[in-house]
């Protein structure tokens, strides 16, 4: 019985701006996040902040993922403290699936900044 060769899974936009095979325009990286503004800016300070590990989405993430879920929400707060945000504000959103605005099957954190955020979003 012949069998199909073992093809991995393509890697997202975002694992290839990590494995630097896309450039970005990188503001914050350590061993567990990286930080880069984004392409489609929405605000004028658009920044994505996602972890280096491939988590598909926030509702995939596992127990054992708590700490760099921890650890990419503070590096995101550090990411706007950086960029001047802390004293006018900032918005950070995580999308979940099609209908929460999902674009790329990595989580990731976006950090909007400089000007005003309505309410309700979306």
């Amino acid at each position: 019985m012949a069998t199909e060769p073992f093809l991995p899974e393509p890697m997202t936009l975002f694992e290839r701006i990590i494995a630097r095979q896309i450039p970005a325009k990188i503001v914050y990286e350590d061993d567990q996040v990286l930080a880069f503004h984004d392409i489609q800016p929405q605000a004028p300070v658009h920044v994505l902040v996602i972890p280096k590990k491939a988590i598909p989405r926030i509702g995939e993430a596992l127990v054992h993922d708590q700490a760099l879920l921890g650890h990419l929400l503070l590096k995101a707060a550090d990411v706007a403290r950086s960029l001047g945000l802390e004293s006018s504000g900032y918005r950070l959103v995580i999308n979940h699936g099609l209908d929460g605005g999902e674009s790329v099957p990595h989580l990731h954190c976006h950090l909007l900044g400089k000007r005003p955020m309505n309410w309700p979003p979306g």
